[in-house]
């Protein structure tokens, strides 16, 4: 495949009629730009037929058991994420050859400028799914969809393997005929507001690990210190980053900048926290109910009690806030962690908000150089 081959973009709704008319279907995955108007689609025209998974693994996962129930189904996610669908796909897919569909994007294809923590997925995406003995190509166009998804659907069938259509940056079209994106989060304070009251109630050498998104760029730009590791990629692994921080610096207090997603994503990261109880861990979940930065899908936040899973895992304390009054008061307390501030907030942000201007090497060794200060 060579890069910057893009055909013209595929109207997202031609493309889930086409699936759906093909016997595909449900749905599972999680989000990524690239595919954002084809969840919109789906979510919008087709209730019920699209499941949130909380991390890609799951999702494949998920769609495998699908399969066994004689459907089939297609996974969604953002290449970035194949990673996590390694072990399924190879020693659940594979073993059990049990095929599925998967829709992965291309985020750092080579020759189109992407973000640092996309580059070197960017250039093995296809190789790795070669690895992993996966047909795959490039997503077609409206014309030859029907025939190429017949090809896929005939490679699955005689051979029980997966089938990868890969989609470069600008291969699905905008969704345009549905409601705009709708209002995520219960909370009165958008993240940066909240950011700025958690900064605000920490001393000069506190540790701030902030997760990967908005978060940790709304974090450099408005707070930034060599006392912050910003944490590009990677998503859910900013509080176990933040674990071993604590772990090896206990005479420091480390802060966590979590969000609802990530959080989700390596939900096991909170039962390894509870089991250490680092006392001088304080783990801040950032909650708006959405995947902000690919376009505001609902995570399944709304229906997870935090605090409670926290508490089961061995968190010393919990709290769950809403408003600025509360979160600093939390903030404030001198209880001994490892302690959960589940921040209900709303989703936005400012239209003009940047990229990471510190290349992540250098936030990396900057916050190294600051941890042994």
């Amino acid at each position: 495949m060579q890069a910057g081959s893009v055909t013209a973009a595929v109207d997202p709704a031609v493309l889930v009629d086409a699936l759906l008319d093909n016997g595909f279907g449900p749905f599972t995955g999680v989000p990524c730009s690239f595919l954002g108007p084809v969840i919109s689609c789906l979510e919008d025209r087709h209730t019920g037929t699209y499941v949130t998974a909380a991390n890609e693994g799951e999702a494949v996962a998920i769609a495998a058991g699908t399969r066994l129930a004689g459907r089939r189904p297609v996974v969604i996610l953002q290449n970035s994420g194949l990673g996590n669908t390694v072990n399924p796909l190879t020693s659940l897919c594979h073993t059990l050859r049990i095929p599925v569909l998967l829709l992965v994007t291309w985020r750092g294809e080579p020759g189109r400028p992407d973000e640092p923590q996309h580059e070197l997925m960017g250039r093995i995406t296809p190789d790795l799914l070669s690895a992993m003995e996966i047909r795959h190509e490039p997503l077609p166009g409206e014309v030859s969809l029907p025939e190429r998804l017949a090809v896929a659907t005939e490679h699955m069938e005689a051979t029980g393997l997966p089938f990868a259509f890969i989609v470069p940056k600008g291969s699905v079209a905008p969704y345009r005929d549905g409601p705009a994106s709708p209002s995520r989060g219960t909370g009165t304070m958008l993240r940066e507001e909240a950011i700025r009251h958690v900064m605000g109630g920490l001393g000069p050498r506190a540790l701030v690990v902030a997760t990967t998104g908005k978060t940790a760029r709304e974090l450099e730009r408005d707070w930034d210190r060599p006392e912050n590791l910003y944490v590009v990629g990677s998503m859910g692994c900013a509080s176990s980053v933040a674990l071993g921080v604590a772990l090896g610096a206990p005479d420091r207090r480390v802060v966590v900048l979590d969000g609802d997603g990530a959080a989700l994503m390596r939900l096991e990261a909170m039962a390894t926290i509870g089991h250490r109880r680092p006392a001088n861990l304080l783990h801040v979940l950032l909650d708006n109910e959405a995947y902000e930065s690919t376009g505001a899908q609902a995570t399944t936040s709304a229906s997870v009690d935090f605090a409670a899973i926290a508490s089961a895992c061995g968190y010393a304390s919990t709290a769950d806030v809403a408003d600025a009054a509360a979160l600093q008061a939390a903030v404030a307390s001198p209880a001994p962690g490892p302690r959960l501030i589940r921040v209900r907030i709303s989703a936005g942000s400012s239209p003009s908000l940047g990229r990471p201007a510190l290349a992540p090497p250098a936030s990396a060794q900057r916050f190294r150089r600051a941890v042994t200060s």
